[in-house]
């Protein structure tokens, strides 16, 4: 199938970084659909079902950021969003009943991949150093998607009250601490404007925020860096084609830049 995408797919980026001014950065780690060479030809998934479980677009509304990380290699060649020992899919339960790989992928292979891994928590780790000696407090916004069409494109999306447009996901958060920050964020995002409608945003109902990136932004960072995990519903797309909602994502990143704005209104 044909991947409907707002740039072309290069296998050589690892992902983009983008810096600049404000407290504010905004990332997409499960944004890519790259693979270097070796991950590809080992690979038993079609592209259309890799698409189905990576989080096309929201690198799009990280942009609406001024600092942000936008990943371009797939989750399934490594998950930067999981720790190093599940970072690289192995087993169907760890990949949604999915068979990744044509035979069990090889130590070296592995290896390659978790050096990535390593790498982006490397450039992660200097990356918000140096917002962090800039500000005393600064924020994060870890931009993901969700399905809630799993059964098929003519089956029943999932219940509203079980998928909510967007997710806030607070696990890790020392949340009493950081409630005078996230709760303008949350407000904002539902006084949104998004075409016409306001968005059903709650706090840790189809997800609750337990991946690497915001865990590894609360131990490093303790009472300085706030990790917030953002999970959009699939409702800017049709899941099962990749085909956006271009007037979707335009709000998207609007609404993404709006709440960093709040974001930094709440810090000060």
């Amino acid at each position: 199938m044909a991947i409907s995408g707002l740039q072309e797919c290069d296998d050589n980026i690892w992902w983009r970084l983008q810096r600049g001014s404000g407290p504010v950065i905004a990332t997409a780690i499960h944004d890519g659909h790259g693979l270097r060479d070796e991950v590809r030809a080992a690979m038993a998934l079609c592209d259309g079902d890799r698409l189905r479980e990576e989080d096309p677009h929201t690198g799009h509304a990280a942009a609406g950021v001024t600092n942000h990380v936008i990943a371009a290699r797939s989750r399934f060649e490594v998950d930067l969003n999981r720790e190093t020992d599940e970072a690289v899919y192995r087993t169907p339960d760890q990949s949604w009943g999915m068979d990744v790989w044509h035979a069990e992928p090889s130590a070296d292979l592995v290896a390659r991949s978790l050096a990535l891994h390593t790498a982006f928590y490397k450039m992660m780790a200097d990356t918000l150093d140096q917002m962090a000696a800039q500000h005393d407090r600064f924020i994060l916004f870890d931009i993901h998607s969700y399905n809630h069409r799993r059964d098929g494109p003519d089956a029943a999306a999932t219940p509203q009250e079980d998928a909510p447009d967007v997710n806030i996901g607070t696990f890790s958060m020392p949340r009493t601490y950081w409630a005078p920050v996230l709760e303008p964020i949350i407000e904002s995002m539902r006084d949104f404007d998004f075409n016409g409608r306001k968005l059903d945003v709650r706090e840790n109902i189809a997800f609750q925020g337990r991946g690497a990136l915001t865990r590894f932004v609360h131990e490093r960072y303790p009472r300085q860096g706030c990790a917030i995990a953002i999970e959009f519903k699939k409702f800017f797309m049709d899941e099962w084609t990749g085909v956006p909602d271009t007037a979707a994502l335009a709000a998207m990143r609007d609404l993404i830049s709006h709440s960093a704005a709040a974001a930094q209104a709440a810090l000060q």
